[in-house]
């Protein structure tokens, strides 16, 4: 199901578009049967208690070693309010199944079933349109609002996470229940991806772990100048953002610039969704990027997945 001319247009002009029945029913059941699989399938005894936080000063999984290896494999990350510390141990406050807030960042490479929806023809004609050279599938994961705990996630933009040059970076956001205002749908700035980026979240190889770097040289910390806290205000307007509320099967393609966030899950029900990331294996991916496979030996966007290498 590629873009309709209507759909590109908005998408252009927009940063993102939605698209209401991209997946089945059938797909949609099949896929949360697979979350509740994997959910079931963690053996919690001995398994790390890693956060998953989003933000500038957080502390967590951003500099574990467990964050980076999970480049290419099935890890799973907590919420910060299903976790009690106690020293340097972590008691978990609610059943596991209720704890986990993120499975990633390799699904798609070992989960057949989530592989399944990521390389296929209708998202490489997706790719094709959106103007894609060699497009490749990275950072792929199950994000889950849990009931009543599911945190907030503050405006960001993917192509900070994912830095290329030139920048192409294009989100595939799968809506697998639906997702309204009360348990925290997808908020976006219109237009936003026409704003520069500012800043890239890094590997910090001076003293381990990642940060926020400057755009043009990683290897510096980015201090915001004065421009920046004023935009960082801005973005604090509730008032500035459109809700997507949409039922589950919706696809959202989202815009690596596009500013974004998302609101606390506030009812009983949990909000299970699935998002994979496309950048261009044509642009330069550098060492800086988080994101590298193998983990621990930097080699640009070779070993992503390639999306066009059966349609050429």
């Amino acid at each position: 199901m590629p873009l309709t001319p209507q759909e590109l247009v908005q998408y252009e002009k927009d940063g993102y578009v939605t698209m209401v029945n991209y997946l089945s029913k059938e797909t949609v059941a099949e896929l949360n049967a697979e979350i509740d699989t994997l959910l079931h399938s963690v053996h919690i005894k001995n398994h790390p208690k890693i956060k998953f936080l989003t933000g500038e000063n957080e502390q967590g999984h951003i500099g574990d070693k467990y964050f980076f290896d999970s480049a290419d494999k099935i890890h799973y990350f907590f919420e910060p309010e299903a976790l009690k510390n106690e020293g340097n141990n972590h008691n978990l406050l609610l059943p596991l199944d209720k704890s986990i807030n993120k499975i990633g960042h390799g699904l798609h490479f070992l989960d057949e079933k989530f592989n399944k929806i990521t390389v296929n023809d209708d998202v490489a004609s997706i790719c094709r349109q959106l103007g894609f050279k060699d497009p490749k599938a990275v950072q792929s994961m199950c994000i889950i609002k849990q009931p009543h705990i599911g945190a907030a996630v503050p405006p960001h933009n993917d192509a900070e996470f994912l830095f290329t040059k030139p920048d192409l970076c294009v989100g595939f956001w799968f809506a697998l229940e639906d997702c309204t205002i009360d348990n925290g749908c997808l908020e976006f700035l219109p237009g936003s991806q026409n704003y520069p980026l500012r800043k890239r979240f890094v590997k910090d190889f001076k003293k381990g772990g990642t940060k926020f770097g400057n755009l043009n040289n990683p290897e510096e910390d980015y201090i915001p100048s004065s421009d920046d806290k004023e935009f960082q205000e801005k973005l604090s307007d509730d008032s500035i953002y459109e809700k997507a509320i949409i039922p589950a099967g919706t696809l959202v393609l989202i815009n690596g610039k596009t500013i974004h966030k998302s609101g606390k899950n506030k009812t009983g029900n949990s909000r299970n969704a699935y998002t994979f990331h496309v950048v261009d294996g044509a642009a330069e991916y550098d060492e800086y990027n988080w994101l590298q496979i193998p983990p621990n030996k930097p080699a640009g966007s070779t070993n992503f997945t390639r999306l066009f290498k059966n349609y050429e």
